[in-house]
């Protein structure tokens, strides 16, 4: 099955995460198939969330799942489910 998740970067105490296309069988920070945008949790910069909105349908018309934390942040950038 193939997921719409976050993947951890970033130092520690400063988490930064990447919107990832990646298979459930894979772990959280591996390899994965396509990098739909990033998340600031801490809200730092001006730019904290930046999504592909399209590429995000793209993959969610293909049959994607989103985990809940990463339907929320699609959401507020306006990709329908």
């Amino acid at each position: 099955m193939v997921k719409i998740r976050l993947s951890r970067f970033g130092s520690a105490h400063n988490p930064h995460y990447r919107i990832v296309v990646a298979d459930a069988r894979r772990p959280r920070d591996g390899g994965y198939i396509e990098n739909l945008g990033h998340y600031d949790p801490r809200k730092t910069t001006e730019n904290y969330l930046k999504v592909n909105v399209e590429r995000s349908q793209v993959w969610i018309a293909q049959g994607a799942q989103a985990t809940q934390t990463a339907r929320r942040l699609l959401k507020s950038q306006g990709v329908k489910f």
